[in-house]
């Protein structure tokens, strides 16, 4: 599942990138996705609002197995 989820990521990362950030995935376990958000992203005040109802939105849509996306 790990690779379908970075494919995933792979798509929402040019949106994140305009503004500055990207995203790194650090793990898959029992259907929660760690990522890592970097750069703008990762010190921006709506970086939870990004995580939340861009990338997990995503990630459930085309991957139902996802339960959540934690940042770590």
């Amino acid at each position: 599942m790990k690779a379908e989820v970075e494919e995933i990521l792979d798509r929402i990362r040019p949106m994140l990138m305009a503004d500055g950030g990207n995203i790194e995935l650090i793990d898959v376990k029992d259907g929660e996705v760690f990522v890592h958000l970097v750069g703008a992203c990762g010190m921006c005040p709506s970086s939870s609002m990004t995580l939340k109802l861009g990338v997990e939105r995503a990630l459930k849509e085309a991957l139902p197995e996802v339960k959540r996306v934690v940042q770590v």
